[in-house]
């Protein structure tokens, strides 16, 4: 596309200074760790400061509100995941806190608008693509805008998730991130955890040659309904493993448990409760440590 840069340009320089992040009011359901750490700083800042990260906020996990049978998992569901080759996780509301798109619609100012858009797509009563055409239309954000959101409004990486991909690569279980989201807010991310870059596949913005929006890569596999389930099958078939587990919190999430995709779907409800995914999910956790404690 003759004009457009991707925008993998000028990460390096958004997440190169240490801002004062502002706090946000927390669901019941989380633990808020906020990303500062030195990963998110350029390799020259790492050597010189220290290690920032701001101090977890502890509060009380609630219960599903639905009674859901598959709380506790059966004896092949176990067997699936302490045998899986590999792991791929949901980023948004499962890996982070945060819906990323919702972040960056309200640093830009249409996070209503927006919000209502993403919570249509998670629930799949809308196509995805749809979903995410519509709200890139509302918040048409800048390549600087991106940048500057990414320094003021890091992403919050949620409490366990970092001890279980430790876990899992302990294990040699490889994992990757499989994402509806945008590819420079989950690079960070994904450097913090220690996932290298050829482990995510994620959407793509497109910026003009001033740093204008310019749309959206539509060859990415997860910028439209069903994408997840052929990224799935896409990395199944790169890498021949055997048995493939995927964890999320959406419908998308839910669209890779099928033949040639994931062999197990985990539905994370440990920051989102969406019932309809559910209660179709092959086990429902609200805390990584349960699965933590399943691994050998």
């Amino acid at each position: 596309m003759a004009g457009v840069i991707s925008a993998r340009a000028g990460l390096s320089h958004s997440l190169s200074v240490t801002q004062t992040v502002p706090n946000r009011p927390l669901q019941a359901s989380q633990l808020a760790t906020r990303c500062t750490s030195p990963s998110f700083l350029s390799a020259k800042l790492c050597k010189t400061r220290p290690l920032v990260v701001a101090a977890a906020m502890e509060v009380s996990k609630e219960a599903p509100s639905a009674d859901f049978a598959n709380r506790q998992p059966s004896k092949g569901v176990l067997e699936t995941w302490c045998n899986a080759d590999a792991v791929c996780f949901d980023v948004d509301s499962t890996v982070c806190l945060d819906e990323g798109i919702d972040e960056l619609a309200d640093f830009c100012g249409a996070g209503k608008a927006v919000a209502e858009w993403t919570a249509k797509a998670m629930t799949g009563t809308v196509p995805f693509e749809e979903a995410l055409a519509a709200r890139l239309s509302l918040i048409k954000p800048s390549l600087s805008q991106v940048d500057d959101c990414l320094v003021k409004r890091p992403p919050r990486i949620s409490p366990g998730i970092a001890d279980l991909i430790k876990k899992l690569k302990a294990n040699n279980t490889d994992v990757f991130f499989v994402s509806g989201g945008f590819r420079q807010m989950i690079k960070p991310v994904a450097s913090e955890l220690g996932i290298p870059p050829e482990n995510i596949i994620a959407n793509q913005l497109l910026f003009g040659t001033s740093g204008e929006y310019a749309g959206f890569d539509p060859t990415e596999p997860t910028s439209r309904s069903g994408g997840k389930a052929l990224a799935v099958q896409q990395i199944r078939q790169n890498h021949g493993y055997k048995t493939l587990v995927m964890i999320g919190d959406g419908a998308t999430d839910l669209e890779a448990r099928q033949p040639g995709g994931a062999d197990l779907f985990i539905c994370y409800a440990g920051v989102q409760m969406r019932e309809a995914v559910a209660a179709k999910a092959d086990w429902v956790v609200i805390d990584f440590q349960e699965l933590i404690s399943e691994l050998p």
